[in-house]
């Protein structure tokens, strides 16, 4: 067990120890005041509340890309499915936010957000409150609209999984 001193605080360390909980891959997108999409790509993405039905992310404090989409007072989550990973590096610059949306299939959801074509779910919200909390801020957002079947089969295709550093997918165990 490698206590925390309290002197000195090791980040890498705490990311590599953060890195053994695996989390999905989402792709949070929203419009900036112009109406021009913008995305990137989230793991610090949770549900918070059934009633009323609330969910949350972490950006970065500094992120261009959030400045951008917050703006519109909405925002989108796309949960990226195991067939999307080249999705998740794309959108994960940050030297590329103006071409993220280049030759990405994407169609409006009700509060006008991109909604990537096929990813396992998305969710649709309007930004309920903002914190700031340490080098990240907290994004709480009423949900308004959200679908799970991608191809309209009954069937979503299955997520794309973050674990230590690398992507994979999900293989059920009954």
């Amino acid at each position: 067990m490698t206590a925390l001193p309290d002197k000195a605080f090791d980040s890498d360390h705490f990311r590599m120890v953060m890195g053994h909980f695996p989390t999905g891959v989402t792709v949070v997108t929203g419009r900036d005041a112009g109406g021009s999409p913008h995305g990137f790509t989230i793991g610090s993405f949770t549900s918070v509340s059934l009633d009323p039905p609330m969910v949350g992310f972490l950006p970065q404090i500094g992120s261009a890309t959030w400045e951008a989409i917050s703006a519109s007072g909405s925002f989108c989550v796309n949960v990226l499915s195991d067939q999307q990973s080249d999705l998740c590096w794309k959108f994960a610059k940050s030297t590329n936010d103006a071409s993220r949306f280049d030759g990405v299939k994407w169609h409006a959801a009700p509060l006008g957000s991109p909604i990537l074509d096929r990813a396992v779910a998305w969710i649709d919200c309007a930004v309920e409150h903002v914190y700031d909390m340490g080098d990240h801020h907290f994004v709480l957002g009423r949900v308004k609209g959200l679908d799970a079947d991608a191809d309209h089969d009954g069937r979503p295709p299955e997520p794309l999984l973050f674990f230590k550093g690398t992507l994979g997918g999900f293989a059920s165990e009954g």
